[in-house]
């Protein structure tokens, strides 16, 4: 019998790759996502997708009693660092009681496993990079705080009713299917979409911020192995290779010329985030052997071509809790 696999957020980026792989290998995947960040478009031919706001655990749970899961990749999250001390409530909601609620839906239904996509953002700015797992998380923002957050409550369910689990912190990962019209996450993707529509790429700040950017391609396998192996374990995910942000405008901008565009770049104040943010993978590559090579050259002129063959959507601005102190940019 083949696995049964349930993958949240499957209709985002790392979802709708990583289903994709999951099939060829022969694993039965369902999906759960509630189309708020990821697009229909985006899933698996004839995959099953239920949309669900995990933030219900009445529907979560009677999913899960009805597909009688083994494992559970949960990737669904609402990813916006700088944006998340203004949305606090969403945040916390979307990304720790929705996690919350599938941790206690794995616990009532005997799921093998959960493997749960933390973030960088666990760090903060007090740890210095490239960060390593052994560092005490230290989050700057909500965002950081409730993906810790889940971390710990996962290590709770794991000593108090043995659910297994594997954690990993992937960070600025790239590729085909990711969200480019959000206006205030995944900033690869929302300076194609300003390339796109003739607007200029905003940078926050002087732009020396230092960041590591990865393809998705290289994510699979690892992610795979750990379905079944180090539980309890954490693992960083992504690119070696940092670079500053104005870097990464500037090669957006040598490849937005391969289509016709030649975006300017323009400076907005800078916003509260860490400076440097960057991480270790000796351990994914040697427990793991993940390896990335990641060419972002390559990526981005894949992405700016797939970008060109979607349909115009729709660019929303979140409802702000509070606009103390909120950026121009965002206003």
């Amino acid at each position: 019998m083949s696995k049964k696999v349930l993958i949240t957020g499957i209709a985002g980026l790392l979802g709708s790759h990583f289903s994709r792989y999951l099939l060829s290998k022969g694993y039965d995947v369902v999906g759960i996502d509630d189309f708020s960040g990821g697009y229909k478009e985006n899933l698996a031919e004839g995959i099953y997708c239920e949309d669900i706001n995990l933030a219900d655990l009445d529907a979560v749970d009677s999913f899960f009693k009805e597909q009688k899961l083994d494992y559970v990749y949960h990737f669904a999250a609402y990813a916006a660092e700088g944006l998340s001390p203004f949305i606090r409530k969403y945040n916390y909601e979307n990304n720790l009681i929705s996690s919350a609620n599938l941790i206690t839906s794995c616990i009532n239904y005997d799921v093998k496993k959960i493997i749960f996509t933390s973030s960088m953002a666990v760090y903060g700015k007090e740890n210095i990079p490239p960060f390593t797992e052994d560092l005490r998380p230290c989050p700057i923002d909500p965002y950081g705080v409730a993906k810790y957050a889940v971390e710990m409550d996962l290590k709770l369910a794991n000593e108090q009713f043995g659910l297994d689990y594997t954690i990993i912190r992937p960070h600025n990962v790239v590729g085909i299917y990711q969200n480019i019209w959000d206006r205030y996450r995944n900033v690869i993707g929302i300076w194609i979409r300003k390339t796109i529509i003739g607007e200029p790429l905003s940078i926050f700040g002087d732009g020396l911020q230092k960041r590591a950017f990865s393809d998705m391609h290289y994510y699979n396998i690892p992610f795979e192995k750990v379905m079944t192996e180090f539980g309890g374990e954490i693992f960083n995910i992504g690119a070696d290779k940092e670079r500053t942000l104005l870097e990464t405008a500037h090669l957006v901008q040598k490849c937005a010329k391969n289509f016709g565009f030649n975006p300017e770049i323009i400076h907005f104040e800078p916003r509260h985030e860490a400076k440097y943010a960057f991480s270790d993978h000796t351990k994914a590559k040697t427990l793991l052997g993940f390896r990335d090579n990641t060419d972002l050259e390559l990526t981005i002129n894949k992405m700016f071509e797939w970008a060109l063959t979607q349909p115009i959507k729709t660019v929303n601005n979140m409802k702000y809790e509070t606009s103390k102190k909120i950026y121009s940019f965002w206003k």
